[in-house]
């Protein structure tokens, strides 16, 4: 059977009866012949607030010519963003995994109310890369996702700096480690122009985990902001999106369990974010697919570390799309035995097609050969234990050690742990525990970037261990512990803590346990009285009643 290109269009536009809808359609300049055409949205999250965002509307205009060249009608539409590296370390940081679900609600409504056809979604910041495709596996319109693409790297003395570099140099004046004067050289080289933060931080780990996914095409997404070739490929996801419609071919088709495999697993062998476990459990439960936090340490169990990649690592995302990009990632995987080669993308090929088609640079040195991965496992793991019966995640990536014991130094703010960090409070061998960030008792689970950062300033890194029931910025990096499960707004055992308790971090054995009692903990929680919530009102008040756990995705439908 033959698929129908206008399948939802003509309901809206055809007939008598519809003479209405025509008549304020052609109100903003669409023609007769317009409306005879697939209906397509154009989806994106412009902004003036940020550079992750910023040349959406310019591709935008080149998703659109692409899909008059393809023979469709464009509509471009607009959601919001909220940027994690402005935010950051402020009461505006509740605010960011929230607006994942108000982008994918956006995008939903807007596609739904005018019968769209075919969607694709323009993405940038962290949360808006999940969002679209967020979207698109709950519409299962024809469709695809294409990032805006990574920041140029900025330099200074040499280095090529990212957005991390800023935030670690905030902690280095702050411990006296450098000069104000050199600090602001820093924040004014670290950004140079448009685009997303420029390391494999959650934006890029986002972007390449959904070319191997296959909602993106294989390369698209890895195109920096800057790059000529960007409105090209923004010009050929127009054409592209016709050619799905007109084949019937639906986000479902291509978001499979082995495809969801294939994400995690590029998102293991780049070193990629943590804040990708919510994500991809986002995705898979719109798409209707069993997913779960075991799966991403069983994957990385048997997925080499092979990307060289900040923040941990060398380089940046420009670098890594030089030396070839995702595909050749996937292709090491296909090497390795790593990759369902046969799942579907939205090119038409397969993965293992756009894996064999790789062109590596000859000579590069991000991403490494199967025969010398950085490390033979993948870049995080789940860990449980009597703080975290229903799991946490800890990324390892950048770091040998696997074991810390030491005390427990207990916050209920992230201000108040980085005001400790910064008075010199917080000493080698203390496991800092920041709690009431989870989804729930945020609300929105927070990033901690500006607490790691200061760690990393303060030269603490590596003596200091973290653990929260919030989440981490993509930038973190060091003995970091999120989405601890249950929160402590739940009553989880986490709320029980009190500083001085004895923490004990086992990644071998995959555990995080403090050494009190089964009924000391019990005691500890009975007495437990919740805080009071700081929103009653609102979207945050809206999402802390609806959210689930992050272990379920942190997903409020």
């Amino acid at each position: 059977m033959t698929f129908d290109p206008r399948h939802k269009s003509r309901t809206l536009l055809e007939g008598p009866d519809r003479a209405g809808a025509r008549s304020m359609m052609k109100a903003v300049g669409f023609t007769d012949e317009d409306l005879k055409r697939p209906l397509v949205g154009v989806a994106h999250c412009w902004i003036e607030v940020t550079p992750c965002n910023f040349n959406h509307r310019k591709l935008a205009e080149k998703v659109k010519e692409g899909v008059r060249a393809a023979g469709g009608t464009p509509i471009e539409f607009n959601t919001i963003t909220v940027t994690d590296g402005i935010a950051m370390g402020t009461e505006g940081m509740k605010a960011s995994l929230i607006s994942r679900e108000n982008v994918a609600d956006a995008v939903e409504l807007v596609a739904r109310g005018h019968l769209f056809d075919a969607v694709v979604g323009i993405s940038g910041c962290d949360k808006t890369i999940p969002a679209m495709v967020m979207a698109l596996a709950r519409l299962n319109l024809p469709g695809l996702m294409l990032y805006g693409g990574s920041i140029m790297y900025g330099e200074y003395q040499g280095r090529r700096l990212t957005i991390q570099d800023v935030f670690e140099a905030v902690g280095a004046f702050n411990s006296g480690k450098m000069s104000a004067a050199e600090l602001k050289e820093i924040e004014n080289r670290a950004c140079p122009g448009e685009g997303a933060c420029g390391g494999q931080f959650t934006a890029n780990t986002m972007a390449t985990a959904f070319e191997m996914l296959g909602i993106s095409a294989m390369g698209f997404n890895g195109v920096p902001a800057m790059d000529s070739s960007k409105e090209e490929v923004a010009f050929q996801c127009g054409r592209l999106v016709l050619d799905l419609l007109r084949k019937g071919v639906t986000p479902r088709q291509i978001i499979t369990r082995k495809a969801l495999e294939n994400a995690i697993a590029g998102v293991m062998a780049t070193g990629g974010s943590t804040n990708a476990v919510l994500h991809l459990l986002a995705v898979a439960r719109e798409a209707g697919v069993r997913l779960s936090i075991n799966d991403f340490d069983r994957i990385s169990r048997k997925t080499p570390l092979l990307a060289d990649l900040k923040p941990w690592g060398r380089f940046t995302a420009v670098e890594m799309y030089r030396a070839g990009g995702m595909a050749v990632v996937a292709k090491r995987l296909l090497d390795a035995g790593v990759l369902h080669p046969n799942e579907r993308t939205v090119t038409g090929r397969t993965i293992g097609e756009a894996a064999r088609a790789a062109r590596e640079e000859p000579g590069q040195q991000v991403i490494r050969p199967l025969s010398s991965p950085l490390k033979p496992t993948g870049g995080m793991a789940i860990l449980k234990g009597n703080i975290a019966p229903g799991g946490c995640v800890i990324k390892l990536a950048g770091h040998e050690k696997l074991v810390h014991r030491g005390p427990a130094r207990v916050f209920d703010r992230e201000e108040d742990a980085f005001a400790a960090v910064k008075k010199g409070k917080v000493r080698a061998g203390d496991v800092i525990v920041i709690r009431y960030g989870g989804p729930r008792g945020g609300p929105g689970m927070r990033e901690m970037l500006a607490v790691t950062g200061a760690l990393h300033g303060a030269g603490l890194a590596d003596s200091v261990a973290l653990m929260t029931d919030g989440r981490f910025s993509g930038a973190t990096h060091g003995f970091m512990i999120a989405h601890i499960v249950p929160e402590a707004a739940d009553r989880g055992p986490i709320a029980a803590l009190k500083s001085g308790d004895p923490i004990v971090i086992d990644v071998k054995r995959r555990r995080l346990d403090v050494e009190l009692s089964p009924s000391e903990i019990k005691k500890r929680l009975r007495a437990w009285k919740p805080p009071k919530p700081r929103y009653v009102t609102g979207a945050l008040a809206k999402y802390a009643r609806l959210v689930s756990s992050a272990s379920e995705g942190a997903v409020t439908g």
